[in-house]
């Protein structure tokens, strides 16, 4: 378990689903809602962030789902599924709450999702071009840009992306 500023990271459970969801809309509509407006969001995390597609997440082989918890709120979420053999982490989301932002728990939530697949060698993922701060923080985690996706997340989105990659 890995300490984040009062905020502990431990695996997600069925009953953590509607706080993750709400934190989940909350960190879109900050993030996204000058690039792609509210209405636009609101269609994306109603698809990607439901309560049935967050508890298909609990459920799926080779996959960790965690959060930051700090006994009473999460402020953080991340979910990597291995690939190829386990050779391979792809980080699927990685979410802190804004007011949560900039306390070390995007970084514990990594750091959980990287040891919890020790076979690994790399991790990738991918990310929105105009989200200048998740960005920053990929890059600082050492990622680097190897490529571009022109439907980001899920087929008929249309969300354009950075493809990065971090060997571990």
């Amino acid at each position: 378990m890995i300490d984040a500023g009062g905020y502990f990271v431990r695996t997600a459970g069925e009953r953590d689903l509607p706080a993750v969801r709400a934190l989940l809309v909350e960190t879109w509509h900050d993030t996204y809602d000058a690039i792609y407006g509210r209405e636009r969001v609101d269609e994306i995390t109603g698809a990607w962030h439901s309560i049935e597609a967050l508890r298909a997440r609990l459920k799926q082989p080779h996959s960790e789902f965690v959060l930051a918890d700090n006994g009473s709120d999460i402020g953080g979420v991340a979910f990597a599924v291995a690939e190829r053999e386990g050779k391979s982490i792809e980080l699927h989301q990685l979410y802190v709450l804004p007011a949560c932002q900039g306390r070390g728990i995007g970084q514990a939530l990594f750091d959980e999702v990287a040891i919890c697949f020790p076979e690994a060698r790399e991790i990738t993922l991918e990310v929105e071009e105009a989200n200048g701060r998740a960005r920053g923080f990929y890059e600082h985690l050492g990622f680097e840009q190897m490529g571009q996706s022109e439907d980001c997340g899920s087929a008929g989105f249309d969300i354009p992306a950075l493809i990065y990659r971090r060997l571990l």
